[in-house]
């Protein structure tokens, strides 16, 4: 059949994706003797679209699976969707919302059905849209964190690790979300620059009327429950009222002044409040001077006043209970106002001042978050932490690139208690009950809680489930073995774990990745890969980061549409370096499709020459030089290929192949065998040319069939190199033995240059295309002339050149001139362009650059832009800075070359 003008992703994508879901060319093989290969994916939420930042991650470990595939590797690429815990809630109640229903009234059970019936209609979404990325995942292994093995794996996990008393319950503050009414993990808390006031308030010294300590907040509205003041040891001024008291506005309680390194000298008054219950650091400061830490807001974030009613007291012009009581029951903000107006109203508001600062907000709910003191279930993450460190730093486990290891070093190395509990129904419900002294029991089900009661008590006693289910996170922890059957012990476990690597984004390392990697080294003993491969964020072509506010979000599903999914796949290889976000946009998909239409015609043009696949063709038997030089490119494209795919370098890999194909077989090889499918061309090196064609652009197709799976197959299957959909599954490619490969490699490589030096000079000096110039080579030698010679047809087509030949004598006026190795290129102009004017325009080029140059350079070295400037704003002078210098030196030569 042959091919098509042009390559119709829209119609042949599905078509290929099902042949290989159908004929189970996905499939791991538990039963092979081929050496694992696992990857398990980074599920995605079951709420979730596809973004471009799972294009991102999927498409680099596609690009892996299918190769090692290829290697002859047993490839598991586990898929699956995380519950979601938070983001699913919230979907399913805004439905609910639309038909004027409300969870409370309909009761957990119900609830609970509801979500199940929404994943059934709707949780597929992400899924079926991987496929459409061209996902090569075992898909009839696909797992979801609530299916009823995932929920075995939790209960086994928490019942051991509180059994082991890693897992306990303890008061301490949390994220809360006012609006959501749970607490959240910082993952889910978002910084927003708020424009606000800075408050200077005035606190009474006890037992020094008229003396005042002045402490500057964001929070009036904690003031309430302030227990102490702190002030740096140092401080020069308020050092001095360490150990004295001062008496809190308001409320008349008697609280210490504290010296801790906590405070600031330098940042506001130099003192700071202390509110234990209603901030992080705060807290802190609580604990290490033994401070009460009373909550004056509560889980509605407004006011309560039930811990603090006992110790308010009237102190005229200073306190007064009645006005605190009259905020009983006020929204925090509220509240807020009333709190400043009256401590104006007091004279003990001393000034207010704008101020700037980030405000944590719920990055679902919308609102700003309130750091509550609640009772919590808690993991040790201290103690798991310790292993997952020592396998980083003895290599059980690698970071690719390596300089991640510092970031994962730092999060681990000074790791809080992990709050594993949360107030929602949808997830997985803690497995422990409460007796009715409020014991608790803790059992993988009610039967074994029942059973530890009866012993406690001695009797049967009603038990109570706890209500709050399991941050999302620790079922995703067990991802790595949970999926394959754990804690039963089957196959797939002992095949399978641990995986060979992972890949993921920066942005998770400490809330997923490391996490992982605790739960595997603690409950299965070993880490849960091997290798972590950490890649940057997709931002827009201009580097800013994609948001709705900026309207610069890109839809990965609409770049498939207009130009296909290995348009999309390539462009992400060829820009996803070590260490380096992506800047992507359409323009860049659009350019790379042309490369996946330069395949496809490359593909057409050996079809309609004659080029078909033959089994019994020899690599070592060929003896033409132009096949022995491409079969030697070849073998070099593969060793490139595979170095940087072993090396994790996608942007090299998609290099590698881009050069080869465009370049090498594109350029020169077809270009050099034009002449040989022509009439009257010898028949023997015609035949042994459209064998050496066929065969390298199979092995073309191989190479790049990982990240560009759908066209490489449709011309597999074309061509007829095997049965339909069989690439895939076909070896990846190996270097050949080639007889006389470097004697071929020296001689054509020297007429390519050759080519390329005539071609450059031509088009610096805007030599027109249509008018050939002579090609006089200074000092070649008779081995250069004979390379001439026999490729004399290919340089005067290719070069534009009207002759070739020694020159003897003087190099004639008006010439350029360009040096290949021993060799100086001469091309005589007179006539062809006016030599004075393209001086000119070139030196004129040459001069303006140098001038743009210069301004970049000054601006870099002046070091307030560089401290000011976002990173990408300075990343961009570089670039410009570097390319104008290039493009100097270019034009220097240039001028050069004309004398």
């Amino acid at each position: 059949m042959t091919l098509d003008s042009r390559f119709t992703p829209g119609e042949i994508e599905p078509r290929l994706y099902e042949g290989w879901e159908n004929a189970g060319s996905f499939a791991c093989d538990p039963a092979s003797n081929a050496t694992p290969f696992t990857i398990m994916i980074p599920p995605p939420n079951v709420t979730g679209s596809l973004h471009m930042g799972h294009a991102l991650t999927f498409t680099i470990q596609d690009t892996l699976v299918r190769w090692r595939r290829m290697q002859g590797r047993d490839a598991l690429w586990q898929p699956g969707t995380d519950h979601a815990g938070i983001a699913t809630q919230m979907v399913v109640e805004r439905l609910l919302a639309a038909e004027g229903k409300d969870r409370r009234d309909m009761g957990r059970e119900a609830f609970l059905e509801r979500v199940w019936q929404w994943k059934a209609e709707s949780g597929g979404t992400i899924t079926r849209q991987l496929r459409r990325l061209g996902a090569s995942l075992d898909w009839p292994r696909e797992r979801f964190t609530m299916d009823d093995g995932l929920s075995a794996a939790v209960k086994e996990t928490f019942v051991k690790l509180h059994s082991e008393g890693l897992i306990y319950r303890d008061r301490r503050l949390v994220n809360w979300d006012p609006k959501l009414q749970t607490a959240i993990s910082d993952l889910e808390v978002e910084n927003r620059e708020i424009r606000g006031s800075l408050w200077h308030l005035r606190y009474p010294i006890e037992g020094e009327p008229g003396q005042f300590i002045i402490v500057a907040t964001t929070r009036p509205e904690t003031m309430l429950g302030d227990t102490a003041v702190a002030v740096h040891p140092d401080h020069p001024v308020y050092g001095a009222l360490i150990g004295k008291r001062a008496i809190l506005p308001l409320v008349g309680r008697s609280i210490p002044i504290v010296g801790d390194t906590y405070a600031d000298p330098e940042k506001g008054t130099g003192a700071v409040k202390i509110t234990p219950a209603h901030d992080f650091n705060d807290f802190e400061v609580g604990r290490r001077h033994n401070l009460p830490m009373p909550s004056v807001l509560d889980r509605q974030a407004m006011v309560t006043l039930a811990e603090i009613e006992d110790a308010m007291t009237t102190i005229p012009g200073i306190a007064d209970p009645e006005f605190v009581r009259s905020l009983a029951g006020q929204a925090r903000f509220a509240a807020r106002a009333a709190i400043v107006a009256e401590l104006e109203r007091l004279e003990l508001l001393d000034k207010i001042e704008p101020h700037t600062n980030q405000v944590p907000h719920g990055d679902r709910g919308g609102v700003p978050v309130e750091p509550l003191l609640t009772t919590q279930w808690y993991c040790n993450a201290g103690v798991l932490a310790k292993p997952a460190i020592e396998a980083v730093e003895t290599g059980k486990t690698v970071f690719y690139p390596k300089q991640w290891e510092n970031t994962f070093f730092a999060w681990m190395r000074d790791i809080q208690p992990w709050c594993i509990s949360r107030q929602l129904w949808w997830g997985h419900r803690i497995p422990a009950w409460y007796g009715p002294d409020g014991t608790v029991f803790v059992a993988k089900d009610e039967a074994g809680a029942a059973a530890q009661a009866r012993v406690h008590y001695g009797r049967d006693e009603v038990l109570v489930q706890d209500e709050d289910v399991l941050d999302t996170w620790f079922s995703s922890a067990l991802w790595p073995f949970s999926t394959l059957g754990w804690p039963e012990q089957t196959p797939e476990v002992a095949r399978y774990y641990p995986g060979d690597v992972l890949v993921t984004g920066f942005d998770i390392i400490f809330f997923w990745v490391a996490r992982m990697m605790m739960m595997g080294l603690h409950m299965m003993g070993d880490v849960p890969f091997r290798t972590i491969y950490i890649h940057g964020l997709v931002r827009d072509e201009k580097g800013q980061k994609m948001s709705k506010s900026r309207g610069n979000v890109i839809d990965p599903l609409e770049l498939i549409d207009s130009y296909g999914a290995d348009a999309l796949r390539f462009t992400i290889c060829a820009l996803t370096g070590p260490g380096r976000d992506v800047k992507l946009g359409a323009a860049r998909v659009q350019d790379y499709r042309g490369f996946v239409t330069k395949l496809w015609n490359a593909a057409r043009f050996c079809e309609m020459n004659g080029m078909r696949p033959d089994a019994g063709f020899d690599p070592a038997s060929v003896t033409l030089p132009l096949s022995r030089w491409l079969l030697a490119e070849t073998n070099n494209a593969i060793r490139e290929a595979t170095a940087a795919l072993e090396a994790y370098r996608f942007d090299e890999y998609a290099a590698a192949g881009y050069r080869f194909v465009w370049n090498t077989f594109c350029d020169w090889f077809l270009e050099f065998a034009k002449p040989l499918f022509t009439e009257g061309a010898d028949p023997a090196a015609a035949a042994e040319i459209r064998s050496v064609g066929a065969y390298v652009l199979g092995q073309i197709l191989r190479l790049l069939h990982p990240v560009i799976p759908f066209v490489t197959e449709e011309l597999w299957d074309r061509f007829g190199y095997g049965e339909p959909c069989s690439l895939i599954g076909t070896a990846w490619p190996s270097p050949v033995a080639v007889p006389g490969a470097e004697q071929a490699r020296e001689e054509l490589d020297w007429v390519v240059r050759l080519i390329t030096l005539v071609r450059s000079v031509r088009a610096e000096m805007n030599v027109p295309p249509s008018k050939p110039s002579p090609v006089l080579l200074q000092g070649v030698s008779a081995e250069g002339l004979g390379r001439v010679d026999r490729w004399l047809d290919a340089i005067k087509r290719l070069a534009r050149a009207s002759e070739v030949s020694a020159l003897t004598g003087d190099i004639p006026r008006e010439s350029a001139q360009a040096g290949l190795d021993d060799v100086t290129i001469v091309l005589p102009l007179a006539g062809l362009i006016d030599i004075a004017v393209e001086r000119a325009r070139l030196a004129k080029e040459r001069d303006k650059l140098a001038a743009d140059a210069k301004k970049t350079a000054q601006k870099l070295a002046n070091a307030d832009f560089v401290s000011r400037a976002p990173d990408e704003v300075v990343a961009e002078n570089r670039e410009r800075l570097a390319a104008a210098e290039s493009e100097i030196a270019r034009l220097q030569a240039a001028l050069m070359r004309l004398g």
